[in-house]
């Protein structure tokens, strides 16, 4: 290797040269999106940004700094004043939730090793929390009309909705933690079908959720007298949220709770030698996963203004699988870029393709029938990514790095009195010409 070809490697290496090529990506890809009246691919590009800041070799905070930047004014401003501005918003609103919910998966398949097919009963749970009380449906079973709640009660709600979830993650994990692998598996999957079947049933004979016809005219939240009715307005709520989750997931992983899910995953009967209870571990790992969909549930309801159960299906338990296995099981990047690739396939790519097929069947260039429709092949086209996945790259996208922690007695060298009285006494010899030691 010549020294030209050395050059860009020492340039980029440097932190300053980062800086440039990250800015000037950054507004080249904004200006793309903002000039362009609708491209999914710039958009795309735009949002790599922040899987380009994750690579550079900046400090934590300045990391944090650029990436709030690109969230909170970048991305609105490259994407305002278009037709496709409320699309946009919209996919990055969808994205941002999923991506909250996919680390709380993380947690518990990735971080603690637990097979998890009903991770969207929880967020059920938290959508009909809040959903319930911000309208008049709990006057059915609470006497003294004091209901709909103001949508100021909205900030509190996501709180009760995250201990709410979390709550009915212990009361799933209290019977089912001593099952493991297919087992485990089986029984979230019913718990998850079983938390949709009583939404859609529970009202008879006291009307609670309204059963099949769901829940509507769900209050929006207000801050100081300004109502977010606006569904672009809840790109910032659902940002701000994820920004903090995404915080407490990194400390969580690093921390001594992470390293004991993490020592359960591998191996249950080592980590249980070595001190580390495994229900009680197991169980925190389905709490603070289930509390990050919970609230996010709450942001949901709000958002839509109506909710019903068929919003929860296993599909939706399904598609956030495949955000986690696609990311990278365990890799919070990973995880990351796993939930907005998916989002924005489901979201915009297949209904892109589905609109371009449609019209070419509309001039007779081309016959697709309808059953074949990318658009209602979501099953199929995700049993695929896993698959290949799977297949060819099976720690995902982005695969997850511990910290390299060096052994005490590479990092701590013998006291030199000690290595001294070894040598005296004949305990250590060692020759005069190599060193080594015999």
């Amino acid at each position: 290797m010549n020294a030209m070809e050395l050059l860009p490697k020492k340039l980029l290496s440097r932190p300053s040269a980062q800086a440039v090529v990250l800015i000037a990506y950054a507004l080249v890809t904004a200006a793309s999106v903002h000039l362009l009246t609708k491209s999914v691919t710039a958009f795309l590009l735009l949002l790599a940004s922040l899987l380009l800041l994750y690579y550079t070799s900046f400090s934590n905070r300045t990391k944090w700094a650029a990436g709030a930047a690109l969230i909170f004014l970048v991305i609105p401003l490259a994407t305002s004043g278009g037709p496709a501005y409320q699309s946009y918003m919209e996919v990055a609103t969808q994205s941002g939730i999923y991506i909250a919910m996919a680390l709380g998966l993380n947690i518990v398949v990735g971080f603690a090793g637990l097979l998890d097919l009903g991770f969207v009963a929880f967020f059920a749970i938290g959508a009909y929390t809040y959903g319930i009380f911000s309208t008049a449906q709990a006057n059915h079973f609470i006497p003294g009309d004091l209901f709909p709640l103001s949508g100021s009660s909205f900030w509190l709600f996501i709180v009760i909705g995250g201990f709410m979830a979390a709550l009915f993650g212990v009361l799933l994990g209290l019977p089912v933690l001593r099952v493991k692998g297919d087992y485990l598996a089986i029984v979230t999957l019913g718990f998850g079908e079983i938390i949709r079947i009583i939404f859609n049933n529970l009202e008879k004979p006291v009307n609670i959720t309204n059963g099949a016809m769901g829940i509507s005219s769900i209050a929006p939240p207000t801050a100081g007298g300004y109502a977010f009715t606006h569904p672009n307005q809840f790109y910032f709520i659902v940002m701000g949220l994820l920004v903090l989750i995404i915080f407490a997931v990194g400390r969580f992983e690093h921390s001594r709770l992470g390293r004991s899910w993490k020592a359960v995953r591998e191996n249950e009967i080592a980590a249980q030698a070595m001190g580390i209870p495994l229900i009680r571990t197991k169980l925190t790992a389905f709490a603070i996963g289930a509390s990050f969909s919970g609230m996010m549930g709450v942001v949901f309801a709000a958002k839509q203004t109506f909710i019903d159960p068929s919003s929860f299906t296993l599909l939706e338990s399904t598609t956030i699988l495949v955000m986690v296995v696609l990311g990278g099981m365990g890799s919070v990047p990973g995880v990351i870029l796993g939930a907005a690739l998916v989002t924005i396939l489901n979201l915009q790519v297949l209904t892109e393709v589905t609109n371009w097929l449609n019209q070419l069947t509309l001039q007779g260039v081309l016959q697709v029938p309808s059953a074949l429709s990318p658009s209602k092949m979501q099953r199929f086209i995700f049993g695929a990514i896993l698959i290949l996945m799977a297949v060819f790259r099976p720690n995902g996208l982005i695969a997850s790095r511990n910290r390299r922690v060096d052994p005490p007695h590479l990092t701590a060298p013998a006291p030199k009195a000690v290595v001294s009285s070894a040598v005296s006494s004949g305990t250590i010899r060692g020759t005069k010409e190599g060193g080594m030691l015999r």
